[in-house]
């Protein structure tokens, strides 16, 4: 059985962690195979938007500790840290479809999609204290989302917590009960195709770009070229048309 599925359908990328008999548990198969997914996705011209899902009850439970953890074979092609680059760090919006359990690294891979749904019978927790050690890795994507209060009682404590407390807490943007799923999934995705390609990159590399300036200033005179750049180009033009004319623009499918 194949650790990750890819679909590409009408623009879309969908990825499917399939290791259900392993709760989709990040094997050194795992990991590679949805890094050079995630690697095909991006760039594939034909592709506009990234679903990340999985198959079977559980969206991830971590690290895979009946096998070699992540990183040490000398086999492995990609690391996890690999799959948050690609994620965090890609041209195109990954939407996170968690339709089920997320456990350790498997809140980290949630939390690093730029937008996510969760399943709202399933539940996600930090399980690391309860092994011994500390969600050290996945707290680099958790942490910028999150309180200070809301982290330290969920790292301390382990406690899973349901899909509406982690759209409380800043992990993942909305619950859905578990039929309404897809449709969701679907409404965002729609939203997210009418965006230009570019804008959709420009804008991505907003949330790493602007708060990394010592002053508001300084932010402020890195924006207005960027901003115009855009504004002069190919498919800013082609959007301004479109509004004018009352027409949807030339990157939306047909």
């Amino acid at each position: 059985m194949t650790a990750t599925l890819l679909d590409v359908t009408r623009g879309v990328a969908t990825i499917t962690l399939n290791r259900p008999e392993a709760r989709n548990a990040l094997s050194v198969e795992l990991v590679d195979s949805l890094a050079l997914h995630l690697e095909a996705a991006i760039a594939d011209p034909a592709v506009r938007v990234i679903v990340l899902t999985n198959a079977g009850n559980t969206f991830c439970a971590g690290a895979d500790l009946k096998s070699a953890a992540p990183g040490q074979p000398q086999t492995q092609q990609r690391t996890f840290l690999d799959v948050f680059d690609l994620i965090l760090e890609g041209p195109k919006p990954v939407i996170g479809r968690i339709a089920g359990h997320a456990v350790a690294g498997g809140v980290g891979l949630a939390a690093a999609c730029d937008i996510s749904v969760m399943a709202d019978d399933a539940q996600l927790g930090f399980s690391e204290v309860r092994i011994g050690v500390s969600p050290a890795v996945i707290s680099v994507v958790c942490l910028p989302k999150m309180r200070r209060a809301d982290a330290m009682e969920l790292f301390l404590t382990g406690e899973r917590i349901s899909a509406r407390r982690a759209v409380e807490v800043g992990l993942i943007n909305h619950a859905a009960p578990a039929a309404d799923l897809d449709a969701k999934v679907d409404e965002i995705v729609g939203m997210v195709l009418r965006g230009g390609p570019n804008a959709l990159a420009a804008s991505k590399s907003l949330l790493d770009k602007v708060p990394s300036f010592e002053s508001r200033r300084a932010a402020f005179e890195w924006a207005q070229p960027f901003s115009a750049g855009l504004f002069a180009s190919d498919e800013g033009a082609e959007g301004i048309a479109a509004f004018k004319e009352r027409r949807d623009p030339s990157w939306i499918p047909r």
